[in-house]
């Protein structure tokens, strides 16, 4: 058995913007010319001739602007779709609002140039919800709440306060919003699928007599009859190590149910929970025992796919069972008999039910509308539009009679023709209609309204994580601010903790085990863990607050 002390919990590697745009966001880099610098003064336009404010009726239908307003949006990420206009989800909002999008795309280092530069697009989208951009958005972004003031109040009936009271920063503003942002309503409504799941090939499952994998020895017990009578398998496949833990970290920890915080209310070291290294132990005795292959450490994403594709795992631990759904649903089609299912599988040793996470409060993409925009009414109105039921359906099932149709008790269907292009002519169907990518403040409760929006293979994976989920709020954004000791340390002990797993994993034997998981415990003390641990219970707090948790 394992002694809980001092240790890590949610790993928080942050990929940090450079010094130098930190440094343009704090001091507004002290140009000379107002232009090039991330602190002008907003541009706060009059639409005294364009519409008046209607609380209850969205600014974009009340605005009598003729001319077509061109807005320049930068997304952090090389493999956005830069198109607009052309196919049709784009080909509506462009009608809809009278806007015309330039997208731009790029990197960190791009993203820097725009405020080293001080030529910021009209509105901006990062990722990183732990970058200073983030939280020195006042000094370069408009607040929302003022937005919404000045130009288009229906923006708070769209807006969940929840996200909104979540991104407010010091001055009691708010400046980005977020996608897939789940509230604790969210959570509490049902349509919130889960993402992780124990699945095994049906066939496998059936041949070894349909066994309990919940207690450690059931499951050792059962990747040997796999092991036995399926050799040309892989008992136990996770998601890709890569730099991180694939799905044996956060996501066998949710699994089994390792408690979030202390009885206290305070951090919690998840990793060097009893309970979690009960079963962490268990895995290395099935690779001992040749139940888990060492390729599976070494196999990138690609590689892991492929085997995913060609039924090569027995059972998998998988997080990220959308991400997955277009691989799991070839091998589905191609072998009907032999298709994944969800099953309870491991189970915590001392009673804990699981706590399955999904996307928190936190949300993804992260969009912002600069000081720079040439017209700050239009462009909130396209976050109201967006994040209104209108906008959801256009962006999950397109136009109603040319894309989906009702079908009755508030669910919906695509049409058969554009159902038979999204099944085999997957290409054509993003370029003709681009449902279920153009996602911005995209939610999970939309995709709920239809079977459409996740493939047959992964609905009963989906099913069974029902009830199994709960908000990991309280964990979000705690780790120590970028540029500090305490977050260079931080990544030191993430690193650390990723080499240590997989060396437990493969011990060779339990002196072996042990040996390392002291190592471990050693470098905590040997890099500031203490003082990470107490900015993580201040954030913590803080993250109770906002939420009203007491």
């Amino acid at each position: 058995m394992y002694t809980k002390n001092k240790g890590i919990g949610k790993k928080g590697i942050q990929i940090c913007v450079a010094l130098m745009a930190v440094v343009l966001i704090v001091s507004g880099c002290g140009s000379s010319n107002n232009t090039k610098s991330t602190t002008k003064k907003e541009n706060w336009i009059s639409i005294e001739d364009r519409y008046t404010l209607d609380k209850e009726t969205p600014a974009w239908k009340l605005d009598k602007k003729e001319e077509m307003t061109e807005l320049t949006w930068y997304v952090n990420a090389d493999w956005w779709n830069t198109d607009f206009g052309k196919d049709l989800v784009t080909k509506k909002i462009k009608e809809d609002l009278n806007i015309n999008i330039k997208f731009l795309t790029g990197d960190d280092t791009k993203l820097n140039t725009f405020f080293a530069a001080g030529d910021l697009p009209d509105l901006v989208t990062i990722f990183d919800s732990n970058s200073p951009l983030v939280q020195k958005a006042n000094t370069w972004a408009l607040p929302l709440n003022d937005l919404a003031e000045k130009y288009d109040p229906y923006f708070n009936e769209v807006a969940a306060k929840d996200t909104v009271n979540w991104f407010q920063l010091k001055d009691g503003k708010t400046y980005g919003y977020p996608n897939y942002s789940n509230t604790q309503a969210d959570y509490d409504s049902g349509n919130i699928p889960a993402k992780t799941a124990y699945i095994i090939r049906q066939d496998i499952y059936e041949a070894i007599g349909k066994p309990s994998m919940g207690t450690p020895a059931e499951f050792e017990s059962a990747m040997g009859l796999i092991k036995q009578k399926f050799p040309e398998l892989i008992p136990f496949g996770f998601n890709a190590i890569g730099e991180g833990t694939g799905s044996l970290g956060d996501a066998l920890q949710d699994f089994i149910g390792v408690p979030l915080d202390t009885a206290e209310g305070g951090f919690y070291n998840r990793n060097l929970d009893e309970d979690y290294l009960t079963w962490v132990k268990t895995l290395n005795n099935v690779h001992r025992n040749s139940g888990i292959s060492d390729d599976s450490f070494a196999d990138d994403g690609t590689a892991f796919e492929e085997k995913v594709k060609a039924g090569k795992y027995a059972t998998i631990l998988l997080d990220g069972t959308p991400q997955q759904g277009g691989n799991l649903q070839i091998y589905f089609s191609e072998n009907p008999d032999k298709k994944y299912i969800a099953i309870d599988g491991p189970q915590s040793t001392v009673g804990n039910q699981p706590v399955l996470n999904q996307s928190g409060i936190t949300g993804w993409m992260i969009s912002y509308i600069t000081k720079n925009t040439k017209d700050p009414a239009k462009a909130i109105q396209v976050f109201t539009y967006l994040l209104s039921e209108e906008g959801q359906m256009l962006m999950n099932y397109g136009i109603e009679g040319e894309s989906y149709q009702a079908i009755g008790d508030g669910k919906y269907e695509f049409l058969p023709v554009v159902k038979d292009l999204q099944l085999n002519d997957a290409d054509k169907f993003k370029k003709d209609y681009r449902m279920g990518e153009f996602m911005f403040f995209g939610h999970d409760r939309y995709k709920a309204l239809s079977n459409d929006s996740s493939p047959e293979a992964i609905r009963q994976m989906q099913e069974w994580g029902q009830g199994k989920m709960k908000p990991h709020f309280i964990l979000e954004n705690i780790n120590p601010d970028s540029g500090s000791a305490e977050a260079r340390a931080l990544s030191a002990i993430d690193i650390k903790w990723n080499t240590t797993l997989v060396s437990l994993i493969r011990s060779k034997d339990d002196q072996e085990f042990e040996s390392t998981l002291a190592g471990y415990t050693s470098f905590l003390d040997q890099n500031s863990w203490n003082k990470i641990v107490e900015i993580r219970n201040e954030k913590m707090k803080l993250n109770k607050e906002k939420l009203g948790i007491k």
